[in-house]
């Protein structure tokens, strides 16, 4: 029992530590050092999930769309500002619930109830590679059909899913499109990398690290900007995605898509045509 209690010790010490460091930064010790555990860690999620979202969105915009003015996109190509304001208003609207995802997750993480794991005593580095790979699949496997589901189901694809597909041409699709979720919708595609802590051992770093990962992606995934690396679902396919509605579900790779035949590969034509409607 006592060999518990200090295995659990360590993550409330590790999320804790957590809290202080991104809390303290950002807000006045009188707003928050009172406030329960659980409190706190949403407030640092929450703070912390609105720095990601707008220091990778804005950085990216800028890179594409000022730095490589004309590379990727003409300048009457670039996504009107409305459009990109619309988006960053229903990510706001979206994130202090999209937040608590992490929060009861790590929630659960301290109280036991999960595989996770926060020393490198239990496992060799062998052996946590091949459980991040698990991991890392078994979320690919749920969020392909969570998102598939979310389409093929009317009453899901009306009342949440369609909230993000009125972003569906170049002019309107911007890293700020990436989290422009109806709440529930957000949470939904969220939940994979919770259930996956039940059946696949993993560190808390690691989980944290892909979380963080997971919001960085989401925003170059839809630059409408096709980048053709073998195996990953980059903004190519994702905008077709966002054109058909009823291709390419995965999230970082295609081959669920191609293992249950969704996959709509962005031929060079069709996305030159793409871009030319979208002008």
């Amino acid at each position: 029992m006592a060999a518990k209690h200090e295995f659990l010790t360590q993550f409330v010490d590790e999320t804790t530590f957590y809290n202080r460091i991104v809390l303290s930064h950002l807000l006045p010790a009188n707003l928050w050092e009172s406030l329960p555990h659980f409190f706190q860690t949403w407030l640092r999620n929450y703070l912390a999930g609105n720095l990601l979202y707008f220091i990778s969105g804005s950085l990216w915009c800028f890179y594409i769309y000022h730095l490589k003015l004309n590379v990727y996109f003409l300048q009457d190509s670039i996504p009107a500002r409305k459009a990109m304001i619309l988006q960053i208003y229903v990510a706001m609207k979206a994130m202090p619930w999209s937040t608590l995802v992490p929060t009861v997750s790590e929630y659960m993480i301290e109280r036991g109830w999960t595989k996770c794991y926060s020393t490198l005593d239990q496992f060799n580095w062998f052996l946590c590679l091949v459980y991040i790979v698990l991991y890392l699949v078994l979320v690919e496997f749920m969020i392909y059909w969570v998102h598939k589901m979310t389409h093929d189901i009317k009453f899901l694809y009306k009342h949440l899913h369609a909230t993000h597909h009125i972003y569906n041409k170049q002019n309107t699709l911007s890293p700020f499109a990436g989290l422009a979720f109806h709440p529930l919708d957000g949470i939904l595609q969220s939940v994979p990398h919770v259930i996956a802590l039940f059946i696949v051992p993993i560190h808390l770093k690691t989980h944290l690290s892909l979380l963080i990962m997971e919001g960085i992606w989401t925003a170059s995934n839809h630059d409408c900007i096709h980048g053709n690396i073998w195996l990953i679902m980059g903004a190519g396919y994702h905008t077709i995605h966002h054109t058909t509605y009823k291709h390419n579900y995965g999230h970082y790779t295609i081959c669920m898509d191609w293992m249950f035949g969704s996959l709509k590969v962005p031929l060079a034509e069709d996305y030159d045509s793409f871009n030319e409607k979208a002008k």
